[in-house]
């Protein structure tokens, strides 16, 4: 059995143009910059714990490039009127895998390209020098896999792995990528804008002859290792979070308006337990009245200046 906190290791692509500087700033909603004050807050802050317990959300992907749903101006449903897979829709219906994998065919060179920025890539230092306990995050794009991060926990899974709803067996996305080749020699689409579960949008009609295959040991029904919408998060994997919270003396939101209850319950969980709280968001959060610091600014610009002593 795999256990909750043990992850595929990702397939790294080359980085491709729609990782650019440019195109990351296109999904950071308008920000200025940190002021002095509150960075030597979050310093001492940081410097005071030494258990640290991380929670991090799509805020700190979209410096990669990855969109995020609920970002003013700039998030998926600010920009269209698109939502994401429910979880009981395909399950239950055959079309509706087909329009998904169809999407998320296309969208996954561009998706599985992206790459960890200078936030990412200062957690993992953290780790390193002892600061950080645990990492949880609610992204599903591998970011912080790809940038090293060992003490890790991917709270909703993760789009790199394939899970068969039958046998459970895990597989790697890429694997799958093969096959759906195979299987649509002729078929092509073009690709639009990717969202932040790594599809992109295609007319109903573009997808009616994509093939999608099922698993190769059972047949059962392939589903990205992800929690969709309308789907909860495996008990265990709970339990797992929660013991590594009760490990650590300081909780550090990093990017993420905790509009989902998964990812919030540990902060009630914190709260309950009288632990420092920090916020580090562009915009309001849910638990901004549970945390002793709120700071706001882009993930990678305050992180990179934040030392782990």
């Amino acid at each position: 059995m795999r256990l909750p906190w043990q992850t595929l290791t990702p397939h790294t692509a080359p980085v491709r143009g729609a990782s650019s500087v440019l195109s990351m700033l296109n999904f950071v909603p308008p920000c200025g910059t940190t002021d002095a004050h509150s960075l030597e807050l979050l310093q001492d802050f940081v410097s005071r714990a030494s258990r640290l317990f991380v929670i991090t959300g799509a805020g700190l992907s979209t410096e990669s490039g990855i969109p995020d749903y609920r970002s003013e101006g700039v998030g998926l449903y600010a920009r269209t009127d698109r939502r994401p897979m429910q979880h009981a829709e395909f399950v239950r219906s055959a079309k509706s895998r087909q329009r998904y994998w169809a999407r998320n065919f296309v969208g996954w060179p561009q998706f599985s390209s992206h790459q960890p920025n200078s936030a990412h890539k200062a957690l993992q230092q953290w780790e390193e020098r002892g600061k950080l306990h645990w990492l949880v995050t609610q992204n599903v794009d591998a970011l912080h896999s790809k940038a090293g991060q060992k003490r890790l926990t991917e709270l909703h899974g993760c789009a790199h792995r394939v899970v068969c709803l039958g046998c459970g067996g895990i597989s790697a996305r890429k694997e799958l990528q093969r096959l759906f080749v195979a299987l649509n020699p002729d078929w092509k689409a073009q690709a639009g804008a990717v969202a932040p579960d790594g599809d992109v949008l295609l007319e109903d009609e573009q997808v009616l002859h994509f093939r999608v295959p099922s698993c190769e040991d059972c047949g059962g029904i392939l589903k990205p290792e992800v929690t969709f919408f309308g789907d909860t998060v495996n008990k265990v994997t709970v339990k797992f979070v929660l013991d590594r919270l009760a490990e650590s003396d300081t909780v550090l939101v990093v990017g993420s308006s905790l509009q989902v209850y998964s990812g919030y319950r540990f902060l009630l969980a914190a709260s309950d337990r009288k632990m420092p709280i920090a916020i580090l968001n562009i915009g309001p959060t849910r638990a901004d009245h549970l945390a002793e610091l709120k700071v706001g600014g882009r993930c990678g610009e305050v992180l990179s200046v934040i030392q782990p002593f």
